[in-house]
């Protein structure tokens, strides 16, 4: 249990937000996409490293205009992390706390991509439990199935089957500079890596358009990935939607919706606790780099006591020559939901020896309450059996109406 689609990749309304920051490159106009005769024009396709601005009065052009004509209609989220490793501090401070806000806020779908689990050798005997441990886990956190649809990423073929609809229509050479692919691939060895390592951007890009998703939880690291889903949206836009979908019966105007970013303030990132450059990982060799929300009273204690720090008598926020501090002082404020100069005040005369224990309790007495309830969802199997087919079966009804869409726009015969 660890990454998040959407950094691994990956994790959407009416205005967005003022947070929300918009990745449309410098010179595109959406408005001149969609003609007023409902013809989609062809977008300028969008360069990896090109200067990005904050569009957040964009109006984008939305699949149907009856799910816009009321302002209640909430906007639609979707996340979710790998049933691969540990679910740890850095998901959860990362993606999975901030979705517990998300759910009072938008209509939101979080789910367990097993599916991308599988891009890197795995042990298939732990494919299942880890699921349903993962599953466990979000609700624990507090992920509430009565707000939020919480489901398995494989028990909605759609999945599957529009990202194999979208690779027709994208590139070999989007694929390829891909950054993590080659990263991952060179670590891996370029010989035994299989070809889901280089095409999972694409099912990340189905798992977010299937749903018509408004906007995207992503870390600052994962911006590329969703980059790469907005290209997708706009390319089948234009190859297939406009008057070429209405001519075949359909509804016309844009097949996707192309979603917008929402990045997190702070715990976007969450580093090692071995090197404060590096990211908390599951893959990283050294359980001693993380802490996972399962870890013992005494194994977080160990741990604390242990990271690595420096030789300064001070602690302070924001020194590019101290990561680690910065990374333990951001930690302790996500658990504790102080203010940022809050936390400077309590701990600023601190030394290292002072703050560690301080740490270490914040950090006991906030994972102990989702322990509990972790203990409490895994010892009633038909309880996590029911959310998951419930909230695959709401998923489902979202996703096959947008796969059937995008059938029709590429002319296939239904059935």
């Amino acid at each position: 249990m660890g990454r998040s689609i959407f950094s691994h990749f990956l994790i959407l309304s009416n205005t967005p937000p003022r947070s929300i920051v918009s990745l449309r490159p410098r010179g595109s106009r959406i408005g001149k996409c969609l003609s007023r005769a409902g013809g989609i024009h062809e977008p300028r396709r969008l360069r990896i490293g090109e200067s990005l601005r904050c569009l957040c009065n964009l109006a984008v052009s939305e699949p149907s205009t009856s799910q816009t004509s009321s302002s209640s209609v909430k906007k639609r989220i979707v996340s979710g992390v790998q049933p691969t490793g540990s679910i740890h501090l850095g998901n959860y401070l990362g993606a999975i706390k901030n979705w517990i806000d998300l759910q009072n806020t938008y209509e939101t779908l979080f789910f367990i991509v097993d599916l991308h689990a599988i891009t890197l050798p795995y042990e298939a005997h732990k494919l299942s439990k880890a699921t349903k441990d993962t599953a466990a886990l979000y609700l624990a956190c507090g992920v509430d199935p009565s707000k939020a649809s919480v489901f398995v990423q494989s028990h909605v073929r759609a999945h599957v089957e529009l990202m194999w609809l979208l690779s027709s229509a994208t590139p070999i050479g989007w694929l390829n500079r891909m950054i993590q692919f080659k990263e991952k691939s060179q670590k891996e060895g370029n010989e035994n890596v299989g070809v889901a390592l280089l095409t999972y951007p694409v099912l990340m890009a189905s798992d977010i358009l299937l749903y018509q998703s408004d906007l995207v939880p992503v870390g600052e690291d994962q911006k590329q990935h969703l980059e790469l889903t907005r290209e997708i949206a706009e390319r089948v836009n234009y190859l297939y939607g406009g008057r070429k979908w209405k001519k075949l019966g359909g509804r016309g105007g844009a097949i996707f919706k192309v979603p917008e970013a929402l990045i997190p303030p702070t715990g976007a990132r969450v580093m090692s606790l071995t090197d404060g450059l590096s990211k908390m990982s599951k893959s990283a060799p050294s359980d001693q780099s993380r802490i996972n929300l399962l870890d013992s009273k005494d194994a977080i204690a160990n741990k604390i006591k242990r990271c690595k720090t420096d030789s300064f008598t001070w602690l302070e926020f924001d020194n590019p020559e101290r990561p680690e501090c910065n990374n333990l002082l951001s930690v302790y404020q996500l658990i504790t939901g102080k203010s940022k100069q809050e936390v400077l005040e309590e701990c600023k005369d601190m030394s290292w020896g002072s703050f560690k224990p301080l740490l270490t309790d914040a950090l006991i007495d906030h994972l102990h309450p989702i322990q509990e309830r972790y203990t409490e969802i895994t010892s009633d199997p038909s309880y996590l059996d029911g959310v998951l087919a419930d909230g695959a079966s709401k998923a489902a009804s979202i996703a096959d109406a947008t796969v059937n869409n995008v059938y029709q726009a590429m002319g296939f015969l239904r059935r």
